[in-house]
């Protein structure tokens, strides 16, 4: 089907949506999380031919990983819709009301933001959560997802069209765009008339290509070169499990530690215990010179390191000599998704808190923690790392709009 007609038809669809009850939109939840368990074996059987051919083309492992589906993911991603229905819905709420001195009664109410456009990489769970969360906000949704996950993306949005269908609300609340070339996707950039929002889900490539080209309004998602900060007065096991966790329990997630900073006082006896625990899960670290003086096994970093967003077994270590160094160290390479400081000091924390610009930042805990889900938003639609509109995890409340209602007795200006 034509990019222009797929835009026709969700901006049809949109119209009815903005019009469903609470009850309706769950019932379809709920159905389509049931359906997606019946129909794992199907969905499960066109993920092997995505994975296979990755393979075949000698995609990184680690990568494939993002690709490959399993039982536990599809029930994971049924789990998700599941959760979406239980949240409360965003639609209709009162966001403010105020009576003006000339009798004019304004209310702001939440609304559907209408058509949202979203072009995302490999991760087939994508095309269930990104669907959940817009239907539940009331938005129609078109998806691109990566041509590497098109026949996973396309078994399971034919899933979610039949829920919709068997609960009689147009289908073309989804619709999936099978075509894989370039040319499709910057047909869909352009697509304002149709599409209010457009959400790019993937790697720094996807995201600036989107951003520069597009003429949809969009909200930048995604990349994620988050540190963790060793401070002088850190608990060092503590440390060492956070940076474990955020770096080794999945490399493939923009949630993922890719740089460590750690204060200088406490290098020499920090970094061995460091080195130790990050060489037993075979990750490489790319260390500055300070680093290198204590673990001649780390080998040396240039600056592309320190903002790099590896996805793979690597990180970059900085040695500074002050929690300002650590900062303006974290300010200058990060891309604002999350960033953690692990210490005792709570002048230090509050400070790291208030100065450093990302999304999410943590005190004693580890990145991986931002998420949708984990954050109690049900499945999230991405993780924004820009500052207009909405800005980290985002569920359904980012996946709406506003509308101003006045109520007049006469009144003229």
């Amino acid at each position: 089907m034509d990019i222009t007609e797929m835009g026709v038809r969700a901006k049809a669809a949109s119209r009815a949506l903005a019009l469903l009850n609470e009850t309706k939109k769950n019932e379809v939840l709920l159905k389509a999380a049931e359906l997606l368990v019946q129909n794992m074996e199907a969905i499960l059987a066109k993920n092997k031919d995505d994975v296979a051919a990755a393979r075949e083309r000698g995609v990184n492992e680690i990568m494939v990983d993002r690709l490959c589906l399993s039982e536990d993911r599809v029930r994971a991603m049924a789990g998700g819709l599941k959760k979406v229905a239980g949240l409360k819905d965003p639609v209709g709420e009162l966001v403010g009301m105020e009576r003006r001195p000339n009798g004019l009664e304004i209310a702001c109410r939440r609304v559907p933001v209408g058509v949202i456009g979203m072009i995302y990489e490999s991760r087939p769970n994508v095309t269930a959560d990104a669907f959940g969360l817009c239907f539940k906000a009331g938005n129609a949704v078109i998806l691109k997802g990566g041509s590497d996950a098109l026949c996973s993306n396309v078994a399971i949005a034919k899933v979610l069209r039949e829920a919709l269908r068997q609960c009689g609300v147009a289908e073309d609340a989804l619709q999936i765009v099978e075509d894989k070339s370039r040319e499709t996707a910057a047909q869909m950039m352009r697509l304002n008339e149709y599409i209010d929002l457009l959400i790019p889900r993937g790697g720094a490539g996807l995201i600036k290509s989107v951003k520069e080209n597009s003429t949809v309004p969009v909200i930048e998602t995604g990349t994620g070169n988050c540190h963790v900060y060793v401070d002088e007065s850190a608990d060092f096991d503590m440390a060492l499990d956070i940076i474990d966790n955020a770096k080794t329990s999945r490399l493939s997630v923009c949630n993922a530690c890719e740089s460590l900073v750690v204060h200088g006082r406490i290098a020499d006896s920090f970094l061995p215990l460091l080195y130790d625990r990050l060489s037993k899960k075979e990750i490489t670290m790319r260390a500055d010179e300070r680093a290198r003086m204590v673990c001649a096994g780390m080998k040396p970093a240039d600056e592309e390191d320190f903002g790099r967003e590896y996805l793979d077994r690597l990180v970059s270590v900085k040695v500074v000599s002050d929690i300002g160094e650590a900062i303006a160290h974290i300010n200058r390479y990060n891309t604002g998704h999350s960033e953690a400081i692990v210490t005792k000091d709570y002048a230090n924390a509050m400070r790291f808190l208030n100065e450093v610009d990302a999304a999410a930042v943590y005190v004693n805990a580890s990145t991986r923690f931002t998420d949708g889900e984990e954050f109690g938003f049900g499945a999230e639609i991405g993780i924004s790392t820009q500052k207009l509109h909405a800005r980290g995890p985002m569920g359904l409340k980012e996946l709406t709009s506003t509308k101003y209602m006045i109520f007049g007795n006469g009144q003229v200006r």
